[in-house]
C-alpha cells in the first residue's frame, strides 16, 4: 500500500475539519497507568480489509500485523485496542492525533513521512501480477492493453498507472484487493496487481480458482511497511527499541512462518535502519 491518491487527500482535509467543529478529543491514552504501574493502552487503527496481514474473524480483527503489534506492543510496556476504520480513515485517525498508531501494510516513503512519522521497517513487500493460469501476461509490459484492477490509494494503483498512465481508462480502482480479485474472476479485468503476499497467500488459499502469479522486478520495486504514527509522537524511539527486540529474539521469526511459511529477509529489514 502506498500514496492517497488527490481525491483521498481532499478527503482526509474535510475530516478534519469536521473532527474540529466536533471539538473532538485526542484518543491517546499514553499517560493512563503511569503513576499505579498498569500497562497504558493505546489506540491501534488498521484497514480489516488486506488478508493476511490484517482482515476480519467474525467481530475479531487478526492477521499478521495484529501478532506483530501485540508482539512489539508487549516489549515496549503497553496493551493494544485494534479497531478497523477502513484505509483513508487510518490517515484522518493519525493526523487528528484521535489514535496512537497505524498498522495495516503501510508503504513507508518520502510523501508520507511529511505528514506522519514512522517506526522502523518491519516487512518487506513487492508488487506482483495475479492472472488467470491460462493467461499470456507475463510482465509489467504486457498489461499494456489489458484492464487492470487494483485496490485505490495503493502501491498497486501507483505501479500500474506508471505502466499504463495515470488514471488510465483500462485501469479499475477498488476499495479494497477482494473486490479487484472478485473483478478479475468475473471477467471484468485481465489482471489484478497488489502485493505479492496478498496475492500469493490468495492463489494457495484458492486453488480452485486458477490463477496464478507473475513476478516482475524490473517494473515493481521493493517497498518497506512501517508503523505509522502522529508528527512529533513520543512513541517512535520505544516502538524502534521493542520492534528491533522482536527481530532479535525470534519472536518475529515465529510470527513471520506462522502466517507465511517460509524465513523472513531480516537481513534485508535490518540494514534498511
Amino acid at each position: 500500500m502506498k500514496k492517497r491518491s488527490w481525491f483521498a487527500a481532499m478527503l482526509v482535509s474535510v475530516c478534519m475539519l469536521i473532527l474540529a467543529a466536533c471539538g473532538g478529543e485526542e484518543a491517546s491514552t499514553t499517560n493512563e497507568g503511569e503513576d499505579s504501574g498498569e500497562k497504558k493502552e493505546l489506540r491501534v487503527v488498521t484497514d480489516a480489509a488486506y488478508a493476511p496481514f490484517e482482515y476480519m474473524k467474525g467481530d475479531k480483527v487478526v492477521g499478521f500485523d495484529v501478532d506483530f503489534i501485540n508482539a512489539v506492543a508487549k516489549e515496549a510496556g503497553y496493551d493494544v485496542k485494534i479497531e478497523h476504520v477502513g484505509w483513508d480513515p487510518i490517515f484522518v485517525e493519525i493526523e487528528s492525533k484521535r489514535a496512537d498508531l497505524a498498522i495495516s501494510a503501510i508503504t513507508v516513503n518520502d510523501e508520507r513521512k511529511e505528514s506522519y512519522d514512522f517506526s522502523r521497517n518491519y516487512f518487506l513487500s513487492t508488487n506482483k501480477i495475479l492472472v488467470p493460469e491460462s493467461s499470456d501476461i507475463q510482465s509489467g509490459e504486457d498489461l499494456k492493453g489489458k484492464t487492470v484492477a487494483v485496490q485505490t490509494s495503493t502501491t498497486g494503483q501507483e505501479a500500474t498507472e506508471a505502466l499504463l498512465g495515470k488514471n488510465h481508462k483500462d485501469i479499475k480502482k477498488f476499495e479494497n484487493n477482494n473486490l479487484a480479485i472478485q473483478e478479475l474472476l468475473q471477467g471484468g479485468a485481465d489482471a489484478v496487481v497488489a502485493d505479492n503476499t496478498v496475492v500469493e497467500e490468495y492463489v494457495k488459499n484458492n486453488p480452485d480458482q486458477k490463477l496464478k502469479v507473475v513476478e516482475d522486478s524490473d517494473s515493481f520495486e521493493q517497498e518497506f511497511y512501517g508503523l505509522m504514527f502522529p508528527k512529533g509522537s513520543k512513541l517512535k524511539t520505544e516502538f524502534d527499541e521493542a520492534i528491533n527486540t522482536v527481530f532479535d529474539n525470534g519472536k518475529y521469526e515465529e510470527i513471520y512462518k506462522e502466517w507465511f511459511g517460509s524465513e523472513p529477509d531480516l537481513e534485508t529489514l535490518k540494514a534498511q535502519q
